[in-house]
C-alpha cells in the first residue's frame, strides 16, 4: 500500500478519536491504523472510509499471503475481496466457497478479538461452501 496514502487515512482515523497524529515508523503504519479503525469501532462509531477500507484490506492481504491459493473468496463488503486458500481453482461466475462479513467482525477475528465459531453463531459470518471454514487461519 501507497505510504502516503495509508499516513492520511491514519492521520484522518485519528483526528476523528481526537488523537494526536502519527509519529512512529513508517513500517507500522499498516498495524497503527488497524488499531485506530478498532479503537473507533470500540467507541461506537463507524471508521473514517478510507481509513476502514485500508485496514480491512491489509488484514485481506496478510490473510491471502499466509494461505496463497484461489479456493476461497472472501468478502467484506463495501472495502473489499482477496481469494485465498490451496485447492482447487475457481474462475468463472460465483465462487462456490464464500465467506462474507462486515469490517468489525473481520478486523476482530484476523486480530483473535473474535473467534470463528463466536462468529459463526451470532451470525456475523456467511459462509457457504465446504471450505469456507477460515478458522485454522485467523487469528492471523
Amino acid at each position: 500500500m501507497d505510504q502516503e496514502k495509508l499516513r492520511a487515512a491514519l492521520d484522518g482515523q485519528l483526528v476523528a478519536l481526537d488523537e494526536p497524529a502519527y509519529d512512529g515508523p513508517a513500517s507500522a503504519l499498516p498495524d497503527a491504523l488497524v488499531a485506530a479503525v478498532l479503537a473507533a469501532y470500540d467507541r461506537g462509531l463507524q471508521p473514517e472510509r478510507d481509513a476502514g477500507r485500508m485496514a480491512v484490506r491489509h488484514l485481506l492481504d496478510r490473510l491471502a499471503s499466509a494461505a496463497p491459493g484461489r479456493t476461497v473468496e472472501v468478502r467484506v463488503p463495501p472495502y473489499a475481496a482477496v481469494q485465498a486458500i490451496a485447492g482447487p481453482r475457481h474462475t468463472r461466475g460465483t465462487p462456490p466457497n464464500v465467506v462474507e462479513m462486515d469490517g468489525r467482525t473481520w478486523i476482530e477475528l484476523a486480530l483473535g478479538r473474535s473467534t470463528w465459531d463466536e462468529a459463526m453463531a451470532k451470525g456475523a459470518v456467511s459462509a457457504s461452501g465446504s471450505r469456507a471454514d477460515l478458522s485454522e487461519y485467523l487469528p492471523l
